[in-house]
Formats: structure tokens, C-alpha cells, sequence
């Protein structure tokens, strides 16, 4: 790999030429070479000042420009060939510079593209063999089963409708305790024991079972009744006592009382 020497903001003769005719604003095809070549000669000498050894390639196109400075001042010789009457010294440096400009473009524009690249994540391919193979197989699919399952799910649609157009829905009673404790207590008259379970007359949801052991809760409370459990988690037995006759409740009323009171 060559050793690249990069001079203050030019990186090489050319990129040092093509600033100075930018600057000048001068036609590309009609460079002022004595113009440039002065002002090449300067920065060569700033260079110099500065205790920079300029780079050889700066050299060789010094001697470059002055060589065709000097072609430009010497007269041109009369002669029958039309080829030579219209040669110009600056045509070579000139397809230098277009080169030059053009390789500098494209690198400027790949160095863009570099950039942007970095910016840009991508995933790697994943193998899709197992849903292709899926997707044929759902494509061999009969059109019948499918009609089929599509005319059933438009029946439980329309029942569906028919069902919420004629119902009306109604609001779950809710007992209380003072309800319930009073048809516990019309349960259990005359009667010696009764299992909890018998409590219920159909399978009970849970607000009933709390409401119910609430119930009995209170009715243990006001010794009403007498509750036995033989084991843990058990059957309970429930056993009305005297008591229970006397006592007064009102399903309206908040209290209840007993007969004595």
C-alpha cells in the first residue's frame, strides 16, 4: 500500500488545481496558465515557509504548469497541418483535471452511500419452507367443507340475533338477611334437624351460600338454633331450639326480636 501524504486541505497537485480554478472561476477548457501557475508557485512557497518539504507529485506539476506556460508564450510556427495549428499545450492537463473531478465525484458519492449503509440494519434470511409447504396445503383445500363450516357460522350468527331480539334482561334478585333469616326460620318449625345442604332447593351460586351462613350466623347469635359439626370441613347439622318460636322477625324490618323483649 502506497504512503498517502495529505497537505493542509489538499490531497494532492490536482485537488491544489482544481481549488485554484474554481476560485478564479475560470472556463476548465480555457485555463489562464499563468494565472494558475503564479498561484501555484505561491502556495508552494507557503508550503516551503511553513518547513513543509512539498510532496514530489507537487513538484512534478510545477514543472508541468511552467512547461506549459512557457509552450503558451512561444509563437506558433506557420506549417500546412491543420493538426498542429489548433494543438493546444493545455489539452493534456485539462483531461487530467475532468478525470480527475469525475473519479472525485464518484468518491465523494460512494463515501454518502458508506455512510447511509451504516445507518441501515438489515436481518438475515430465514428459512420459509415450513410455511410455504402450509400454505399449499391450505390451498389443496376442498371448496365444499368450507361452505359447509361458513353456512354454520352464519346460522349461530342469525340465532345468535334472534335470541338478543327476544330477550329482555331482568335483574337478579338479591335476598337479604332479614329475607333470609325468615325463611330459615319458617324451614326449620317443626322440624328436629336439617343439614345445611338442605337448606337450598336447587344448586346454590355463591352469594346464596354466603347469605345463607350469614344468616345462620345471626340466627346462632340469637340462640335460635344450635349448629353441630362431627369433622372438620364437614356436613353441619342444624337444630332449632325453643327459643326459635319466639322470636319475632319482620323481613321489612331491620331488627328482630325475641318474645321476651
Amino acid at each position: 500500500m502506497a504512503y498517502k501524504v495529505k497537505l493542509d486541505i489538499f490531497e494532492g497537485p490536482l485537488d491544489l488545481l482544481v481549488y485554484l480554478i474554481e476560485r478564479a472561476e475560470m472556463n476548465i477548457y480555457d485555463i489562464q496558465v499563468a494565472v494558475i501557475t503564479d498561484q501555484y508557485l505561491e502556495y508552494l512557497d507557503e508550503m516551503c515557509y511553513q518547513d513543509l518539504a512539498p510532496a514530489a507529485d507537487f513538484m512534478v506539476m510545477a514543472a508541468t504548469l511552467i512547461d506549459i506556460k512557457s509552450r503558451m508564450l512561444l509563437p506558433r510556427r506557420a506549417t500546412d497541418d491543420p493538426e498542429a495549428l489548433t494543438e493546444d499545450p493545455r489539452s493534456e492537463l485539462v483531461d487530467k483535471i475532468l478525470e480527475y473531478k469525475k473519479y472525485k465525484q464518484a468518491a465523494e458519492l460512494l463515501e454518502q452511500q458508506a455512510e447511509t449503509a451504516g445507518l441501515v440494519f438489515t436481518k438475515a434470511q430465514e428459512e420459509l419452507a415450513d410455511f410455504e409447504q402450509e400454505q399449499e396445503y391450505l390451498l389443496r383445500l376442498k371448496i365444499d367443507p368450507l361452505m359447509m363450516a361458513f353456512k354454520a357460522f352464519l346460522d349461530r350468527q342469525r340465532r345468535r340475533a334472534e335470541v338478543q331480539r327476544r330477550y329482555s334482561k331482568m335483574e337478579d334478585y338479591r335476598m337479604t338477611v332479614r329475607s333470609r333469616i325468615h325463611q330459615l326460620k319458617n324451614m326449620l318449625t317443626g322440624r328436629r334437624r336439617v343439614r345445611f345442604t338442605e337448606l337450598f332447593v336447587s344448586r346454590p351460586d355463591r352469594y346464596q351460600v354466603v347469605l345463607t351462613f350469614l344468616s345462620v350466623l345471626e340466627m346462632i347469635r340469637r340462640k335460635g338454633i344450635k349448629v353441630r359439626q362431627d369433622v372438620n370441613f364437614g356436613e353441619m347439622t342444624l337444630t332449632p331450639t325453643k327459643a326459635l318460636a319466639g322470636m319475632q322477625f319482620d323481613a321489612e324490618s331491620e331488627f328482630f326480636n325475641d318474645e321476651a323483649g
